[in-house]
């Protein structure tokens, strides 16, 4: 009876394994990812199923609340795109990247780039200080300790002025949030989805989708987006990470609107409740007039919007692409971009960290460098501490600060959200904030064989896992 018990059990996880290699083969979005599955189900099934189940999905259906099924959202969205189109065409069209956003660039915009920890939550912190209305706030990361109860003390003081305030996280990325931060919050009338109201990864396979945006907006008039999550860490207080390198940046104007859409979706997503009737959708235009977009991607969207973007703004450069990412994971498509640019004779530049966090990402992207150096690219490693920042910039016209990594799982798994500057003023505050960067880098010069032997061996295999990397 047991040998009859088991040889079921092997022709059950058998059939599995080709149930889910089906699956790959019919909706991976790359070749190499849905190969790679294939041959794991099939040789080594007893491991591969599991983890299939929770890692293996490519495109995440059940997010039903998108722009184009939401007429609420979309009337808004369309009165007042139309009262704020750019007064001229910049110089790098918009064109491609407002088909990935599924928006259109708009004018009367303001930005002001924040380069570490303290000088972003103290402008967070201050306005939330200075909230009327209401606060939307969701990051990838909260954590219970200095920084985290700081601004728990601020929503908590918001909320009791009167001010109503909405809180997301991603399970995943909060998973040691203790509940009593939580429960802090919404004993103090901040609206805080519960595990049980909560849609998701709780109830489903689908671990392996993430919200790694990180977004605050005040009043509809004031915007914040970047690398910066809640933790002590993003304040440079981790010995392990040293000095923490990461950009967030400051928005006003119209281009407001565009970040609060993005959490009203993600609101919506998660709690079933539309907040976008009780919000600000009259936005004000400041003077320094840039033309800006919110770019935001993920795996519920039909195309490959978070390659794309990366793509267009690669494609697009005339004389320099300089892309700053703690990760380098890039697709064949984003790959050939870049050494195809460097081919042509643009300035390509990456800047990645030197200190490691994710020690398989670190070591993938050694299996990347020698390719896209031959070609011309070159790979500058950040030295002081970590480097978390998430911006490129494209000649003297455009430039791009948010969530988005350089690499498959901000790509294809994650959600993400950056907001891009069409204007020469906003370009030379990148540059003037990449070229200290790079100051503070080596150039990477040597090939990988003459790399240490764990990071020779540890590389290629490291690439294997790059479709979920």
């Amino acid at each position: 009876m047991f040998a009859l018990f088991v040889a079921v059990g092997i022709v059950a996880l058998e059939l599995a394994a080709l149930y889910c290699a089906w699956l790959a083969i019919s909706s991976a979005r790359t070749s190499q990812g849905a190969l790679g599955w294939v041959i794991f189900l099939l040789f080594a099934p007893l491991i591969a199923v599991p983890l299939y189940l929770f890692l293996g999905h490519h495109r995440f259906r059940d997010y039903r609340v998108a722009r184009r099924n939401s007429v609420r959202v979309i009337d808004r969205l369309d009165d007042f795109q139309a009262a704020f189109r750019p007064s001229s065409a910049p110089a790098v069209s918009p064109k491609a990247f407002e088909k990935v956003a599924d928006m259109g660039a708009l004018g009367g915009n303001g930005m002001q780039l924040m380069r570490n920890g303290e000088t972003t939550f103290e402008a967070i912190f201050a306005a939330i200080d200075q909230a009327e209305h209401y606060v939307l706030v969701q990051f990838y990361i909260f954590r219970d300790d200095g920084l985290g109860r700081a601004l728990k003390d601020r929503l908590i003081a918001a909320a009791k002025r009167g001010v109503s305030v909405a809180f997301l996280y991603d399970r995943v990325g909060s998973l040691r949030l203790s509940q009593t931060y939580l429960d802090d919050l919404s004993a103090a009338g901040v609206k805080v989805p519960t595990n049980e109201e909560m849609r998701g990864p709780k109830t489903r396979f689908q671990l392996n989708f993430r919200n790694h945006r990180k977004t605050v907006v005040v009043d509809g008039k004031v915007g914040f987006i970047g690398g910066h999550n809640v933790g002590d860490e993003y304040l440079g207080k981790d010995p392990a990470f040293g000095d923490w390198r990461d950009t967030h940046v400051k928005l006003c104007g119209p281009v407001v609107m565009q970040l609060q859409l993005v959490f009203v979706e993600d609101w919506h997503w998660v709690t079933d409740e539309f907040l976008g009737d009780t919000l600000n959708w009259q936005p004000e235009p400041v003077p320094e007039d840039m033309t800006a977009l919110i770019v935001p991607t993920g795996p519920a969207d039909r195309l490959e919007t978070g390659a794309l973007m990366f793509f267009a703004a690669i494609c697009a450069a005339k004389e320099r692409v300089w892309i700053a990412s703690p990760y380098f994971v890039p697709d064949r498509d984003v790959l050939s971009a870049l050494k195809f640019a460097a081919l042509n004779g643009v300035d390509v530049r990456l800047l990645l960290p030197e200190v490691i966090d994710h020690r398989v990402v670190w070591l993938a992207a050694f299996a990347y460098f020698d390719e896209v150096r031959f070609a011309g690219v070159k790979i500058y490693r950040y030295k002081p501490g970590f480097m978390h920042q998430k911006v490129f910039l494209v000649d003297d016209e455009l430039a791009g600060v948010g969530t988005t990594n350089l690499d498959n799982r901000s790509f294809r798994l994650n959600f993400e959200a950056m907001a891009l500057f069409f204007n020469k003023r906003a370009a030379r505050d990148v540059e003037e904030m990449l070229i200290e960067d790079f100051a503070r880098a080596d150039s990477l010069v040597a090939d990988i064989s003459a790399q240490p032997w764990h990071i020779r061996l540890g590389a290629p295999i490291a690439r294997l896992f790059a479709p979920i990397l």
